[in-house]
């Protein structure tokens, strides 16, 4: 079972005097992340979680689980999350992001090959990346073979199902895929973002029934980020 991640984000109000000369009124993500062992004893997984501010007003987020476990799956998440540390912040699309994430992932994991040849690589990761506007109330997500994000609103969830789909990172150059499609979605004030990989949903009790994540995310849209990771446990 792989290591369980989650995150949440909200939407909230904010006064930062700091960043501007003067008080704007600004819509800023509030974000909290959680990592779960599926076993006390577990190896750890290639589950990932990274966020970084933009210079164009935004807040990018990537969610991921790259193949495997171990020693090589803890490498890929680390150079896929190196790779997103890298560029989040300058890539001027989400489209270009990907991009850029898909090559840095296929050439770390092809550079030693002693002879060019046909890419046969098995390692790849999921992953969604999102780009929540300031000053917007709309969330942008580009799905790379991950569970959708669930979006609490008032009693409601309702996951953010991505109308294109797109292979994981680490396949898109090797079928030739040169760009990714966005879906935007409503993100408005108090709303409530969460994200997991794909040991949430895959968890199962000693009766072997599955962790009702979605049922009990519907009694979580009320408390902020952090309280809903500790409530997920």
């Amino acid at each position: 079972m792989a290591n369980p991640r989650s995150a949440c984000s909200r939407r909230s109000r904010s006064c930062r005097g700091r960043r501007w000369t003067t008080c704007t009124r600004a819509l800023l993500p509030r974000i909290a992340g959680l990592y779960l062992p599926a076993e006390e004893e577990a190896e750890l997984g290639g589950d990932l979680y990274a966020a970084a501010r933009t210079a164009h007003h935004s807040t990018r987020l990537l969610i991921g689980d790259v193949r495997g476990n171990g020693l090589a799956a803890i490498s890929n998440a680390a150079l896929l999350l190196g790779a997103f540390r890298a560029a989040a912040h300058r890539q001027a699309t989400l489209p270009r992001l990907a991009v850029h994430l898909d090559g840095a992932f296929r050439w770390d994991t092809s550079q030693w090959r002693s002879e060019p040849a046909e890419d046969t690589s098995e390692d790849f990761g999921t992953a969604l990346l999102l780009d929540i506007p300031d000053h917007d109330p709309v969330v942008h997500l580009i799905a790379c073979g991950h569970p959708p994000p669930l979006l609490l609103r008032g009693n409601r969830v309702t996951p953010l199902t991505a109308e294109a789909s797109h292979l994981p990172i680490g396949f898109g150059g090797v079928f030739g895929i040169a760009t990714y499609d966005v879906q935007t979605f409503p993100f408005d004030v108090d709303d409530l973002l969460l994200l997991y990989t794909d040991g949430v949903i895959e968890a199962r009790d000693a009766d072997g029934v599955f962790y009702p994540f979605t049922e009990r995310a519907a009694k979580w849209t009320t408390y902020e980020p952090g309280e809903v990771l500790r409530r997920r446990r």
